[in-house]
């Protein structure tokens, strides 16, 4: 199923949808309500649902199945990030494609070993931005703001220490990231990058969080597009270290939980590791797609 957490009208409150065949949202709160069914999670919160496990999928299954309520068409509502207010910071991954690896020794000034173990960070919660919501650009704060196209793991099930051999049954979904990312910060905070990954509308997330049996994530094309001009094209396959050992290596000693979400890092062809160097300026278009879960359209705006 793909998923999506939509807005209906200005001033209305968010709501939990499920895209149909045709294309068109179907309102789960509405759906059941009109069937006089009731919803074993919260229908305005995706991470009750992504908690709600089983149970939860096969009631809205159930609703799909036999879905008699008005389809509302997508260009009507205003989509939210799938998992619009996470609980906790998302998880991401640094260097773990070979290719952004080499194109960021320029970066680094330094040449370094491939990691023996994933490069973990966060960015914090409000940096989490809808799938065609604008991107905030402040010269003042960073005038290098860059793209990262990335793969979006959503967690499902609670886990501590888990093995790689069980880590994709903790998995619930997927979903498109965009890891932007201010260059100048990055660099400039003592080689941390908190600051430089999470200004606030820096992680765009959507348009759909696409349940896991739907999807094999380990040949998944993810492009980003400025302008309409393609800077990166390449594929998951190419995950240096691939979605079970990240999650076990994530989950040692720190316990994930449902509605977790993990990126999983960016191919090449970022703006930094261009010559010359090239950043997202306002008026430019960002567009983020992994071939078969959908595509986010980010205007950049000063």
């Amino acid at each position: 199923m793909r998923l999506l957490t939509f807005v209906p009208a200005p001033g209305e409150p968010a709501r939990i949808g499920v895209l149909d065949q045709d294309g068109e949202i179907v309102d789960v709160a509405e759906e059941a309500r009109g069937r006089g069914r009731a919803l074993p999670f919260d229908p305005a919160d995706m991470v009750s649902l992504v908690a709600a496990a089983e149970r939860g999928l096969g009631a809205v299954r159930d609703l799909m199945a036999a879905a008699r309520g008005k389809a509302v068409p997508v260009h009507r509502v205003r989509l939210l990030a799938p998992i619009h207010r996470p609980r906790k910071n998302v998880f991401c991954v640094g260097w773990n494609y070979l290719e952004h690896f080499a194109e960021g020794e320029t970066w680094r000034e330094k040449k370094v070993e491939l990691p023996e173990h994933p490069v973990f960070f966060s960015k914090a919660t409000n940096a989490v931005n809808g799938p065609f919501d604008s991107i905030p650009f402040d010269p003042r704060v960073s005038d290098k703001i860059d793209w990262e196209a990335e793969l979006g793991v959503v967690i499902g099930k609670t886990g501590k220490n888990i093995a790689e051999a069980e880590a994709m049954r903790h998995v619930f979904g997927y979903t498109v990231v965009n890891d932007v990312s201010a260059r100048d910060l990055q660099k400039g905070h003592g080689g941390q990058w908190l600051k430089g990954k999470s200004l606030d509308g820096c992680c765009p997330m959507g348009p759909y969080l696409v349940t896991a049996d739907e999807v094999d994530p380990n040949d998944l094309r993810v492009i980003s597009r400025v302008n309409g001009v393609v800077k990166q094209d390449s594929s998951t396959r190419h995950l240096y270290f691939k979605i079970p050992r990240l999650i076990a290596e994530l989950s040692l000693g720190l316990t994930l939980e449902p509605g977790d979400v993990l990126s999983t890092g960016t191919p090449p062809g970022v703006g930094f590791g261009r010559t010359p160097p090239e950043y997202l300026r306002p008026g430019d278009v960002l567009e983020t797609e992994i071939v078969g879960l959908g595509a986010m359209r980010n205007p950049i705006q000063g």
